[in-house]
């Protein structure tokens, strides 16, 4: 019998045992155990995390849907993390800014494998588990867990259940996403000794590329080499590194590292130049170049550098952040604005960039677009309106809002002061008074889709989501292609329960912005679509 038979057999047994609750439970991290229950402390610290990240990423979707959304995957991780312990390490979401970047745990003694982790609330004959393409081609394995609550703000204790697993082997995807049950899992008691088996049967791509390597350059293998092993951060007794030649490319890139570590920035770029030669299509390479030379004042040629990095990776973010800075420094503040709203359009959740083209917009003038990027970068980052360093940010918010004020004094008929004065209302967190303004504009211009809109936003903020549906409709009523009415309405109506409302309004959301070429929006429509999809057919399979 070979071991998928057997772990195929074991699941079907897990599931038997699954409906009559006859489940293993051990509570001692590190070892297996089929039930997982997290309450109390534990349950509040996950919340509190899963409230920030819904205030971080409230601009692109509801909060609530938000902090619902994370707090499953982070149910679901507390399993995996439990059971696996520290064979297993968290992706760090300082350094991944914005998300996981469709890896949830790595392996503590391979990096490179990538573990996923998938939940889902529902019974185990209609609960399906979805994967895309990318998640399966950067993890070895997807966890599922079954959440036997369902998933609110108020639930006091949860019990989860380690599905099974897959081996991204076994799924055979190369566009799309790919959904499945309980029975086409394998059982979870085996997901630890595949991982070792997985890790301990990988080809090393270190000693693929040094066997691969044969530089005429080379230093001798005696003296240099434990110097190099050091500098590299290898250990002798754990790997074959130490018996063959060192990668160059790789030293003097980690000797411009340190070099620029120590304030040593002549002899920084100078490494640098030495791996470039050896390599001269590393982009990182390139990126840290750039860094030193922007620290050293020479803008141009950090300019010169971010170009370097974007020609080799046109979705490099922050070339394109720090590009706009070196340029920013040289007073050409419309090309840094471009460059900054390049970094946007491929991430959208970086506080620092919106701050940083707010800066630029203001130097030109743009007011308004300043305002609208300050706010952001609040909303991203909340620590920016209170520290010394960024407090101009909220005092400029105060001093544009006193300007529309006296706006509205000077012409009491201007439908667009009273709207722009709401919008900075808004930013402030003042929902009456963006509401009163909103409403006055749309009295004084019954057509003014924007403000129907904008009412609708704060409407719905408030948890008012009827007011915001009638709001989001007579903007779709002035602008039938109003796409971002269509977006939010159909979160509203999903607040509602009303499920086949939403996924009309997000069917055609997806097609608008399709349209419009807004390739990001029409995806995140579909995987809501998606969703949907999935839920209405369980439903239907339920009745």
């Amino acid at each position: 019998m070979d071991w998928i038979t057997l772990l195929r057999s074991l699941q079907s047994d897990f599931i038997k045992r699954l409906t009559t609750g006859c489940l293993l439970h051990c509570e001692t991290e590190g070892q297996y155990s089929e039930i997982t229950i997290i309450s109390g402390e534990r349950l509040k610290s996950l919340r509190e995390f899963c409230w920030q990240m819904a205030e971080k990423y409230k601009r692109t979707s509801p909060v609530r849907d938000v902090f619902i959304n994370n707090l499953k995957g982070k149910l679901g991780e507390e399993v995996v993390k439990e059971r696996l312990a520290d064979f297993i390490t968290e992706v760090d979401y300082e350094k991944r800014f914005g998300g996981d970047g469709k890896v949830d745990f790595t392996l503590t003694c391979d990096p490179s494998i990538g573990v996923e982790v998938k939940s889902r609330h529902g019974t185990i004959d209609r609960v399906r588990w979805s994967v895309s393409s990318e998640e399966v081609e950067k993890n070895a394995v997807v966890v599922c867990v079954l959440i036997q609550e369902e998933v609110h703000e108020a639930q006091s204790e949860y019990h989860l259940f380690l599905a099974g697993f897959l081996p991204t082997q076994m799924i055979k995807l190369k566009t799309g996403r790919i959904s499945f049950g309980i029975n086409q899992l394998l059982y979870g008691g085996g997901l630890w000794c595949y991982l070792e088996q997985f890790q301990a049967t990988k080809p090393s791509q270190k000693q693929s590329s040094i066997d691969n390597y044969n530089h005429p350059q080379d230093p001798p293998i005696n003296q240099s080499n434990n110097q190099l092993i050091k500098l590299l951060g290898y250990r002798e007794k754990e790997d074959v590194f130490f018996e063959h030649q060192p990668d160059l490319n790789l030293f003097y890139v980690n000797l411009g590292d340190k070099s620029f570590e120590q304030g040593e920035s002549d002899t920084a770029i100078i490494n640098y130049n030495q791996a470039l030669q050896l390599n001269p299509h590393n982009a990182e390479v390139y990126y840290k170049r750039g860094m030193v030379r922007y620290h050293l004042g020479d803008y141009e040629g950090a300019i010169a550098d971010y170009t370097q990095v974007i020609q080799i990776n046109l979705n490099h973010t922050k070339a394109y952040n720090q590009r706009g800075l070196a340029r920013y420094q040289l007073g050409d503040y419309q090309a840094a604005i471009e460059d900054y709203t390049q970094a946007l359009r491929i991430n959208p959740h970086f506080a620092v960039t919106y701050r940083n083209r707010a800066d630029a917009r203001s130097h030109l003038g743009d007011h308004q677009g300043a305002i609208e990027d300050y706010t952001q970068a609040i909303k991203i980052n909340p620590h920016y309106a209170i520290t010394d360093k960024n407090s101009s940010i909220s005092r400029y918010l105060l001093l544009e809002q006193q300007k529309l004020t006296q706006t509205i004094k000077i012409d009491p008929h201007d439908a667009v002061a009273y709207y722009n004065r709401g919008k900075a209302r808004a930013d402030l967190g003042d929902y009456d008074g963006t509401i009163a303004d909103y409403t006055q504009a749309i009295k004084i211009n019954p057509n003014y889709a924007d403000a129907y809109y904008s009412r609708g936003n704060a409407r719905f903020d408030l948890g008012d989501y009827e007011s915001a549906i009638i709001d989001y409709s007579q903007a779709i009523k002035i602008n039938s292609n109003y796409v971002d009415a269509y977006y939010n309405r159909g979160h509203a109506r999903f607040g509602l329960g009303d499920k086949q409302g939403a996924l009309e309004d997000f069917q055609k959301a997806a097609e608008i912005y399709w349209k419009e070429g807004k390739i990001a929006e029409h995806n995140d429509a579909r995987e809501k679509i998606l969703d949907l999809e999935i839920e209405e057919s369980l439903d239907i399979l339920n009745f």
